[in-house]
């Protein structure tokens, strides 16, 4: 039974608790598991390399942005991360897409110089994406795949101005001085950059 008279009871302070709650049990849940998105790329999750594996640089005004090198991991897309998080490597990318959905992460901002390319001129010129998959595996070059890393190549393109072409998006082995092959023989590079000109 309420009691008469001023002040607040029980049950008003209650019923005000839970309106005042309303509006946020009218928000999406925010799931325990959701990631940290890019600031350079929004549908990117961003999983930081660690500053031990990339030079901080303020990019473009210290070093103009002229290509975007495409790498395969020759690793899965979770030891990838793992190598980049791990400073005994000496080794990062801006980015690294998943095979079998096309999800993109973030290692590296595009401010800052990452450890690609074997080639420290073209490290600092470029950003270097990594595709999960070995070059002599084709079934990671999934639909996915290309599609999410074209509409990323094609974002980082029309930022800093650079062309959508074979002469502007390389693959590793075409670095000077590396040993590297991929992303081999198996990558389409025609239906890639047909992509990235659609995106």
């Amino acid at each position: 039974m309420e009691r008469a008279g001023p002040g607040t009871s029980r049950r008003r302070f209650l019923k005000g608790a839970a309106l005042a709650a309303l509006p946020y049990a009218l928000l999406p849940d925010t799931r325990a598991d959701a990631q940290p998105r890019s600031a350079d790329y929004p549908p990117a999750e961003w999983q930081p390399a660690t500053t031990s594996n990339y030079t901080a640089s303020d990019r473009p005004d210290s070093y103009p942005l002229d290509y975007v090198v495409i790498h395969v991991t020759q690793e899965t897309y979770a030891d990838t991360l793992a190598i980049f998080q791990n400073p005994k490597k000496q080794v990062s990318a801006h980015y690294v897409v998943r095979s079998a959905d096309g999800h993109v992460t973030q290692c590296v901002r595009e401010a800052d110089v990452a450890w690609h390319a074997g080639n420290w001129d073209y490290n600092t010129r470029s950003i270097g994406i990594e595709h999960e998959g070995w070059v002599d595996r084709p079934e990671y070059f999934t639909d996915a795949l290309y599609e999410q890393s074209a509409k990323l190549t094609a974002a980082i393109c029309a930022k800093y101005g650079i062309t959508k072409d074979r002469a502007h998006i390389i693959g590793h082995y075409e670095v000077p001085g590396t040993d590297h092959t991929d992303p081999g023989p198996n990558w389409d590079w025609t239906r890639y950059i047909r992509l990235v000109d659609l995106a």
